[in-house]
């Protein structure tokens, strides 16, 4: 039985679940009832000019006896085994999905170490170059066919040179994009080959040219766009296939003619090519080089889809959209309760319900309660946030990191089968 007791405010301490008697626009925190869980909160539950509380013993952890309390009414009632089972099982779910987390920072930042490799050796060892990319390539394709339904994370680790966090990036989605739409394992391997290696050639310029910061006058923008053509004679070094150089080639050219080098249109361009052009103009329009405005993941998508559609294969697009979902992982939003959240992970099977951190600043990052929008439709994304919307604590909070970086886990329906990763 959830009894509620009328206590004096001075006798809340952290463990108890309060019931707050106050709308929520009348008070900081996300929701009305929730357990205290640090001092800094009863302070504010003072500082509001609360002297009264209503605290739940069966849904504390703090009981009335255990604090000191004399009144009556504050009697030591037993917890439910119902909620305590359901607090153990949020957070072994918490538990479970920082773990996952970990492994997929881990092995973005193995990938990451392996492209800069790659980079290193290609002009003097491109033999040893195409063994350590072919290994990276096989251990992520072997994961994702293996680990049944994966879901894209959102990573919350830095990595310091953005040309190997861009090339990971592309892997990863067009990895996962290439599963989405059928392809099997050998051509998976194929495309996450192409996906990695596709800029390779911006080893051949100076750094200010291929990873330019700023807008490049029209010699420099013509340099960087041969980046293409090195890429593909360095790929022709480490003697890769035929189809790997082909969409390696391919991958800035658009549907329309719009692209570069050889402005080909629609069925000229191969199907490795269309996911590469795909998901390497997408990493580009959250993650941008020539001074562009970084968009968001949601603003990103609804770009490609309302005004760049025409560039790209309308399969290979549809596909993506399905995949990454209208607000994808690092999307920021607000949710229909009036609180702040950032979309951490999709799931393709429920692309329009991912899962959330929402901003809770009593409580670490680390251990914010993870909602799955798909078990919570009362919590629905209300909008899309642009970071400047949001006030520069909850930003950090939200969005540690100003880069999108991306790995893949098994979808989180899986967690508590033992499996972190």
């Amino acid at each position: 039985m959830n009894q509620a007791v009328l206590i004096d405010i001075d006798a809340l301490r952290v463990g108890m679940f309060i019931q707050l008697e106050l709308g929520w626009i009348n008070h900081p925190f996300p929701m009305s009832s929730f357990r205290l869980s640090s001092p800094d909160q009863i302070r504010v539950l003072r500082e509001i000019g609360l002297q009264s509380v209503r605290y739940i013993p069966a849904k504390s952890t703090v009981t009335a006896a255990n604090a000191g309390l004399r009144s009556e009414e504050a009697r030591d009632e037993p917890e439910s085994d119902a909620m305590v089972q359901a607090e153990l099982g949020a957070a072994d779910l918490l538990a479970q999905f920082n773990a996952r987390q970990q492994h997929c920072n881990l092995r973005f930042q193995e990938a990451t170490r392996t492209y800069a490799a790659v980079s290193a050796h290609v002009r003097a060892e491109p033999a040893q170059a195409r063994e350590q990319a072919e290994a990276l390539i096989r251990t992520c394709v072997s994961d994702l066919l293996t680990r049944g339904p994966c879901a894209v994370h959102l990573l919350a680790d830095g990595v310091s040179q953005r040309s190997a966090a861009h090339a990971v990036n592309v892997m990863v989605l067009a990895l996962l994009l290439g599963q989405a739409i059928g392809l099997q394992a050998q051509q998976l391997h194929g495309l996450a080959l192409s996906a990695l290696l596709h800029d390779l050639g911006k080893v051949n310029l100076p750094a200010h040219i291929g990873e330019p910061g700023a807008a490049l006058r029209a010699a420099d923008m013509q340099r960087y766009h041969s980046h293409v053509g090195l890429s593909v004679e360095l790929a022709q070094n480490m003697a890769l296939p035929s189809d790997v150089l082909i969409a390696i080639a391919q991958h800035h050219e658009m549907a329309d003619g719009s692209g570069y080098p050889l402005h080909l249109v629609a069925d000229d361009i191969s199907r490795w090519g269309q996911i590469l052009a795909l998901v390497n103009r997408y990493d580009r329009l959250c993650n941008p080089l020539h001074g562009d405005q970084a968009l968001t993941p949601h603003e990103a998508v609804a770009k490609l889809f309302a005004q760049l559609r025409g560039s790209f294969d309308a399969s290979v697009l549809g596909a993506f959209i399905r995949l990454m979902g209208v607000y994808p992982p690092g999307s920021l939003v607000q949710l229909v309760d009036g609180r702040l959240a950032v979309v951490m992970v999709v799931d393709p099977a429920r692309p329009l319900r991912p899962w959330v951190v929402p901003h809770q600043p009593d409580v670490p990052r680390s251990q914010v309660a993870l909602l799955n929008l798909a078990q919570t439709p009362e919590l629905g994304i209300l909008r899309s946030l642009k970071p400047a919307q949001l006030p520069r604590a909850a930003l950090e909070y939200l969005l540690p990191q100003p880069r999108i970086c991306y790995f893949f886990a098994r979808a989180l329906d899986s967690l508590g089968e033992g499996d972190a990763a």
